[in-house]
């Protein structure tokens, strides 16, 4: 299919996971050069950018965008995964309704700068082997602890009070930075109010610059290679590098970027990373401040060659 090169909004769907994404997306587009920009548990569906051929250089920095995840807290029950795959390993029963004032006054700490300790059925790594691997094996290890930031936790809805389940369901959405475990802040607004809970149901509207309402489905795009077009579902890297620093610079020190030279620092910069972008638009490379030459720049990331 030739030099093909953008991020494809993907739609991922509950039951897979995000390399079943990845795989599908080399199948119908016929390249290996294929990586998705941050992981997505098999039950929660929602927004997986993948990126292709050139693009793939920027899934570091990518992953690193604020997500957005819409979903819900059950409060009463918390499992061994702290969502609703796992076995129920403490009950507590709600006798009356929590009110929303109290729920959201739980919610208060959580907003922020916060610590959160990664759930032992996760994918972080402890002495080389995943900590999901030593829940498997039922052997317990020091979790490290990590800071990571909610720019917005917000309650969607009233809370929901099953009766028969002694059990109160809370829909939610949050904003958050890489790293964050939505399953974890779940069972943390729990533990505010007394009860053991976890997280029912999630799924994310929202990568960078990317929401729900660009995403495109598997089955979508099948429809789209049928007739030839998918690189319809295709945007181009400038998209996905929007919400970055960037700066257009002329043709002459086009010519000097495109030949990966260091440079004299452009003026009025005072980020670390920033893009440079041709006259006509088109991303260049990742540059950054020289750590070694004051007043100069050099090329992190080549993505246009000479």
């Amino acid at each position: 299919m030739g030099n093909i090169s953008g991020v494809i909004p993907f739609w991922k769907q509950r039951g897979e996971t995000s390399f079943d994404c990845v795989k599908q997306i080399r199948e119908r587009y016929g390249t290996k050069k294929v990586g998705h920009t941050g992981t997505l548990d098999p039950e929660v569906d929602g927004v997986l950018p993948i990126c292709l051929g050139t693009a793939t250089k920027l899934v570091e920095y990518l992953t690193e965008y604020h997500k957005t995840y819409e979903g819900e807290v059950t409060i009463g029950r918390s499992t061994t995964t702290e969502d609703a795959t796992g076995e129920v390993v403490a009950e507590k029963r709600i006798e009356a309704s929590i009110s929303e004032a109290e729920i959201e006054k739980a919610c208060e700490p959580l907003r922020g700068r916060i610590k959160q300790i990664p759930p032992y059925y996760s994918a972080v790594k402890v002495k080389g082997k995943r900590l999901y691997e030593y829940a498997r094996e039922g052997i317990e290890v020091e979790r490290p602890e990590r800071e990571v930031t909610i720019y917005s936790l917000t309650l969607t809805g009233s809370p929901d009070f099953d009766e028969e389940r002694s059990e109160i369901r809370v829909p939610f959405r949050v904003t958050c930075s890489k790293g964050t475990y939505v399953r974890t802040l779940a069972v943390a607004i729990g533990e505010a109010l007394g009860y053991p809970a976890h997280m029912s149901q999630l799924t994310r509207t929202s990568a960078g610059p990317f929401t729900s309402s660009d995403c495109w489905t598997i089955e979508q795009i099948d429809e789209l290679v049928k007739n030839n077009q998918q690189f319809k579902a295709m945007d181009p890297i400038e998209k996905a590098m929007h919400e970055w620093p960037s700066y257009t610079i002329d043709e002459k020190t086009e010519a000097s970027v495109r030949n990966g030279a260091v440079l004299p620092m452009l003026k009025n910069v005072d980020e670390q990373q920033f893009a440079l972008y041709n006259q006509q638009g088109s991303i260049l490379a990742i540059y950054q401040q020289h750590p070694n030459k004051r007043g100069f720049m050099k090329p992190e990331k080549m993505l246009l060659g000479s």
